[in-house]
């Protein structure tokens, strides 16, 4: 049900603000924005609200109350209780859900096209009529508290927070958005109602759908829901990320593989190398099974069953990484091969050919991606946020047709130096 969301495919969020098409918006006088892409061939209705909230919006003290809110929005509001706010969708096979990342908390549900109206009913009334129990409160601690504890028992999940601290230290960014067991059992109702308070602004809420219902019914139905809501407005702003210093750990942890990230800072949300740099990573280690790194470790040597490179992207920074898991003997090995494919990428220039080739593929990916109609409200939203607009498949692959190799070995040279990339390893304890 309480989905922490922050590993999203690839593809899909750096994508977020480019895969649409056709998409209409519309604001309400309170401020909050309406994007709605209507889409007659479907039966279903996806909908949500994005808030431009997130972990890294945490004083020291409220380090996991982001997602905490995302847990005990489902736990009772003015008008129902937990039972009823589960209950309502799931009688008429919808589906409810939520999740939380370093800069957004997004509520969403997925229901047959007629019953639209229960949705949004629902989703305004947990989103922002939630009264946070103190029962609830008491009951959801232990749950999230196990969470926690599950996300530690798997070294693939540990390691990628783990590697969030190394990167970005004490910064907001580089805190686990389940918290810590001091902080989650410390929260409060009055705790709650605060971060609320501090952080809700009306200009910083989206209300995502895509469905086959025509623009003016989605106004309508908002409308009903949502014109009584307060124009909000928050106090707080975010610390920017500036001062990153490399580091190479180890620690060792009751496992059978050794685990390795490999990574650094790169280009933030609205860089104009952003788009040649995920061309790079997708290059490097996408999904395909093609990648450069897969072909290398897996394909060639068979020193890994997977490998893979990400770039996620927040407003003033990004993190850049490689994960692999391997043989405690071999990884010193797979740590030579990685680093001889980013020096090979930064000192030889693509061809014209291999750079079409990485295009093509891209643009493949770019458009099965915007198929999946609930990641596709999702990104609305996100983008809305983000960007303030959503750009064309078409107009992306005219920016795509513009990047050279020239661009791509510099861009590699300037990120991808070995003496600025920190490093994460997990060791068996035995």
């Amino acid at each position: 049900m309480y989905l922490c969301f922050d590993k999203i495919s690839l593809v899909l969020l750096y994508f977020s603000h480019k895969i649409m098409s056709l998409y209409q918006t519309h604001i309400l006088p309170n401020g909050i924005r309406i994007v709605h892409k209507q889409v007659s061939s479907s039966k279903i209705a996806h909908v949500g609200f994005v808030l431009d909230i997130g972990s890294r919006d945490e004083q020291t003290e409220q380090i996991g109350i982001a997602h905490f809110w995302e847990h005990m929005a489902f736990k009772g509001t003015q008008k129902r209780k937990a039972f009823h706010i589960l209950n309502k969708l799931d009688v008429v096979g919808g589906d409810l859900n939520a999740y939380t990342t370093k800069e957004k908390i997004c509520f969403y549900a997925s229901v047959l096209t007629e019953h639209f109206e229960k949705a949004v009913d629902l989703l305004s009334d947990i989103t922002f009529h939630s009264v946070f129990p103190e029962k609830e409160i008491e009951k959801e601690r232990g749950v999230i508290l196990e969470e926690m504890s599950m996300y530690l028992d798997d070294p693939v999940s540990a390691i990628q927070d783990h590697f969030d601290e190394v990167v970005f230290g004490d910064h907001p960014l580089g805190k686990n958005i389940a918290g810590t067991t001091q902080t989650v059992e410390g929260f409060s109702r009055a705790d709650f109602v605060d971060f609320v308070r501090q952080n809700l602004h009306s200009e910083r809420i989206v209300f995502s759908s895509v469905s086959n219902l025509p623009l003016a019914k989605v106004i309508r139905m908002a409308e009903k829901y949502l014109l009584d809501l307060p124009k909000y407005e928050s106090v707080q702003s975010r610390l920017p990320f500036q001062i990153y210093k490399p580091q190479v750990l180890e620690a060792t942890k009751p496992i059978t593989q050794a685990h390795c990230l490999i990574g650094c800072p790169a280009y933030p949300l609205k860089h104009p190398n952003r788009l040649a740099f995920y061309l790079l990573t997708n290059l490097l280690g996408g999904s395909a099974m093609n990648s450069r790194l897969n072909m290398s470790l897996r394909e060639k040597y068979g020193l890994v069953y997977s490998i893979e490179a990400n770039y996620t992207t927040f407003v003033d920074t990004a993190l850049f990484s490689i994960y692999f898991g391997t043989d405690p003997k071999t990884l010193d090995r797979c740590i030579e091969l990685t680093m001889k494919e980013l020096a090979k990428i930064r000192t030889e220039k693509l061809s014209l050919l291999q750079l079409q080739r990485t295009k093509q593929q891209l643009r493949g990916q770019m458009a099965m991606s915007e198929e999946h109609k609930l990641n596709e409200m999702l990104m609305m939203g996100k983008a809305m946020l983000d960007m303030g607009e959503i750009e064309t498949l078409e107009q992306c692959f005219a920016e795509l047709e513009e990047i050279t190799p020239e661009q791509i070995q510099t861009i590699a040279d300037e990120i991808l130096q070995a003496d600025q990339l920190s490093r994460l390893v997990y060791l068996p304890s035995e």
